[in-house]
This record gives structure tokens, sequence and C-alpha cells, in this order.
């Protein structure tokens, strides 16, 4: 059964930095993409950022700049990490943060969501 545990979010003053973790307690297969999605209530779930096993990045409309997606390999390739750092935090990208694991032939796997809020 494939765990996917977000963590790292909070309440920060406009301008300040955070940075948000993604574990997958596994990966399925060699083929697979960690993202970053996040919703405000009422609206579409935005992607920020993906990431894939070889390291290829794609960033969102408009997010890329203040958003960067990393990968942790420690446990291994196929127990990654999806790092996400924000910096510059503005009150609009208040929103929950979801992390997904999508693997080629496989169900999309989901986290539980971290909110992130952005206010003075």
């Amino acid at each position: 059964h494939v765990q996917i545990v977000e963590s790292g979010g909070g309440l920060v003053q406009p301008g300040a930095s955070l940075r948000l973790s993604c574990a997958a307690s596994e990966t399925l297969s060699t083929l697979y993409t960690m993202a970053w999605f996040r919703q405000v209530a009422g609206e579409a779930r935005e992607k920020v950022a993906d990431i894939n096993r070889f390291g290829i990045i794609n960033y969102g409309p408009a997010m890329q700049g203040r958003f960067t997606i990393s990968k942790d390999n420690t446990k291994g390739n196929d127990h990654p990490t999806a790092i996400l750092q924000m910096t510059g935090l503005k009150p609009e990208d208040t929103a929950i943060y979801y992390c997904r694991l999508h693997t080629e032939g496989h169900p999309d796997y989901w986290g539980q969501g971290t909110q992130v809020t952005v206010s003075s």
C-alpha cells in the first residue's frame, strides 16, 4: 500500500520562506513523477511543479521563480522525497498543498495535504 506523507506547512508572514516535504513509501515502478499541487477552497486544484525519477522538472504557469522543486534520494531512488522550496511568499499563495505520485500503469496516489497560510 503506497503512502504519501506531506509535511512543512504552516502560518508565515508575507515575504517568508517555507519548505514542504513529500515522502513516498514506494513508487511501484521506475517510471514515476512526483508533483506538488495547491488548492484554494472553491477553486480548481493547480499544479505547482513536478519532478520525475530522472530529475526532469516542470513548473505550472507562473510558478517558476519563487518555487523550486527537488528530489531527495537519500533513502533510495524508489523511496523519494519531493521537496518544494517556497520563497517570497504572498497572501495569494495561501492554499492546501498536495503531493501526488504518478506511476505509469498505476493509479495516482495523493497525500492528505498540508495547509500553507500567508498572512500578516
